[in-house]
């Protein structure tokens, strides 16, 4: 008998029609269609061996109501915050991830961020846009300089040490933290010094968030935290919106306790905090970080190998969780 497969995604045709040569495919390109309403996707994932999803709430009472038919859940994305694994693992249910395919597209976004907010291109770009620029630009915005400042990087995961390469190569210097320090090894390579959060913070004219949404990391970055970095430096997240309170960021903003922040992710995603879209001196962007195109057919592809390996009862080659 045929397995039944929910995708819950975009993917390209080529991609479909491997899936769909293998499996009966139930398809919802929900970039196309708008997201679908949770007791429809429940619906939908019922009865399915798998699922292919990305962004996209996968409760664990939905998990549990399928157990013993629904194999696997590959996700479209690095993070998984979004799915309940752990109901998925009581469950026998592999879930999945594309961890490492997208590592140089969002390390390259980092350092674009990180140029954008710190010299002021944004602000620029809307100004000469506006037909402002009219006189000499040799007053016009003023920014920071990047070669032999410090960036901070807390999470120097794959993405983070991609990071530190293309930071290395800008002059700057790099510290870290993690939970716990990497090897000597990793350490030298990328000529990175691990700092403890509290002073990373205050040394740092760049401070840069990849780090995964997990209970210990929301909210992160607080009014206390925010209360320890330079008044001339710059928040930039690159990883998951709650990670940063952004209420707190608004208030220390107002306050000029720092200079500036690029989000592309956002606490209550899609919905964007309506001070921050007033600020100047806060580059927005959509959650956009990984968005090149060969990346996203990549991400698109590695899902899918990963749940065609799950549903065959082989060990995909991203798996989140173990289940017996």
């Amino acid at each position: 008998m045929t397995d039944s497969i929910f995708i819950h995604s975009w993917a390209p045709d080529y991609v479909l029609a491997d899936l769909r040569a293998r499996y009966d495919v139930d398809y919802y390109n929900f970039f196309r269609n708008g997201a679908m309403p949770p007791e429809e996707l429940a619906r939908r994932i019922a009865g399915k061996a798998g699922v292919m999803t990305i962004q996209t709430a996968i409760p664990g009472a939905v998990i549990a109501a399928n157990a013993g038919t629904l194999k696997a859940i590959a996700s479209v994305s690095v993070g998984v915050d979004d799915i309940d694994v752990a109901a998925a693992t009581a469950a026998g249910v592999l879930v999945t991830n594309t961890a490492g395919i997208l590592d140089d597209a969002v390390a390259d976004f980092a350092i674009a961020a990180l140029l954008a907010v710190g010299r002021r291109i944004v602000e620029s770009d809307r100004y000469t846009r506006a037909g402002k620029f009219a006189g000499p630009s040799f007053p016009l915005f003023w920014g920071a300089r990047v070669r032999g400042e410090t960036v901070g990087i807390i999470g120097l995961g794959r993405i983070g040490r991609a990071a530190a390469r293309r930071a290395r190569g800008f002059g700057l210097k790099i510290v870290y933290h993690n939970r716990n320090p990497v090897a000597p090894e990793i350490e030298a390579g990328l000529g990175a010094r691990y700092l403890p959060l509290k002073e990373l913070l205050a040394a740092s004219r760049y401070v840069l968030l990849h780090l995964p949404l997990t209970p210990e990391t929301t909210h992160l970055i607080n009014a206390e935290r925010l209360a320890l970095m330079r008044k001339d430096a710059y928040l930039l997240n690159i990883s998951r919106g709650p990670v940063v309170h952004e209420d707190a960021l608004v208030e220390a903003l107002r306050a000029g306790a720092i200079a500036g922040a690029a989000l592309d992710v956002h606490e209550f995603e899609p919905n964007v905090h309506p001070a921050l879209r007033e600020m100047e001196n806060v580059v927005l962007t959509s959650h956009i970080a990984s968005a090149d195109v060969e990346t996203r057919h990549a991400m698109a592809r590695l899902a899918a190998r990963n749940l065609k390996a799950a549903l065959a009862g082989e060990t995909p080659p991203n798996p989140v969780n173990r289940v017996a």
